[in-house]
């Protein structure tokens, strides 16, 4: 798959598109990529995404902006993996949110992307004040196509229903509404040491933005096995303004992890993040812990 960013050059040849955020890349945005992957085939396009970084509701207001499901990083993984061709990562600024609808249609869609064929959502709204729709987008030079609610256990699948099921720590419900595990993905950054010194050694993963997901869970990391992770602001000691991702392997017992990519899936919530009195009490609960997720894993792996 091909990935670009910033500023679109004039397009070479013509594209199947879709637009969208794309954050969990769930049942729904899955549907509308697989159409457009479908549309392309038959048209003999190049099956295109047009997503954004950051999120425009994170440029509007950071404060209140809702928690990522998915990093840019992880996004991008879960289209190439779905097949899609071409990815443009526009980068949402203050020129960027000023555009006409208009003008974004002629100056991103028609001359920077070569759009032939356009699949969007029936809600879609674009362009500066959000002023355009689906309306706008007909009899532009090209075909655009309006791509139905998916559902899924008579569950509407959307964005917000998947965040809301990690936030409740619902990680199955999460899982069949996204149609993949959930899983945060980074690298190993260097810490206080405090997991090996209590006998606990733990991968650090440092987030960016706090995550629909808090407390400690049972997990599964690529390439290492099993363990059990906590995804929190560390009340007892050494407190973080951001939650931090620290992941204690199981049956990992090799060289320090330190730079390592690593991508950890959730398996099941076993409790939230609680503030001990002192470090003997927080090593007792870290063993609770390990034990839980050793017996879940026993039962449910």
């Amino acid at each position: 798959m091909v990935v670009t960013h910033g500023s679109l050059q004039r397009a070479r040849g013509r594209c199947a598109l879709t637009i969208g955020n794309f954050d969990g890349v769930h049942r729904g945005h899955r549907a509308l990529i697989e159409r457009v992957i479908a549309k392309a085939r038959e048209a003999k396009l190049t099956s295109s995404v047009l997503t954004f970084e950051p999120h425009p509701r994170e440029f509007f207001a950071r404060d209140q902006a809702p928690a990522r499901i998915t990093r840019l990083r992880d996004k991008l993984a879960l289209m190439a993996e779905a097949g899609m061709q071409r990815v443009h990562v526009a980068r949402f600024d203050a020129r960027f949110a000023s555009l006409p609808a208009e003008r974004f249609i002629d100056e991103v869609l028609v001359r920077g992307l070569g759009v032939h064929w356009l699949l969007v959502g029936r809600d879609f709204r674009f362009g500066a004040r959000r002023t355009g729709d689906f309306s706008t987008l007909q009899n532009r030079g090209f075909t655009v196509e309006a791509m139905p609610d998916v559902q899924f256990d008579g569950v509407r699948v959307s964005s917000s229903a998947v965040r809301a099921a990690l936030q409740a720590g619902d990680i199955s419900s999460a899982e069949r509404l996204l149609g993949h595990p959930y899983a945060i993905s980074g690298r190993v950054a260097h810490g206080a040491k405090l997991g090996r010194a209590l006998g606990f050694a733990t991968a650090n993963i440092v987030l960016r933005r706090a995550p629909p997901v808090s407390g400690i869970f049972v997990v599964d990391v690529d390439r290492y096995g099993p363990g059990v992770a906590s995804v929190g602001k560390r009340p007892t000691v050494n407190p973080v303004p951001i939650p931090l991702l620290e992941v204690h392997l199981f049956d990992y017992g090799g060289a320090d992890l330190y730079g390592e990519h690593l991508r950890v899936r959730f398996l099941k919530k076993l409790r939230d993040e609680q503030k001990y009195d002192g470090l003997p009490a927080l090593r007792d609960a870290i063993a609770r812990d390990a034990r839980q997720a050793r017996e879940y894993l026993l039962t449910y792996g």
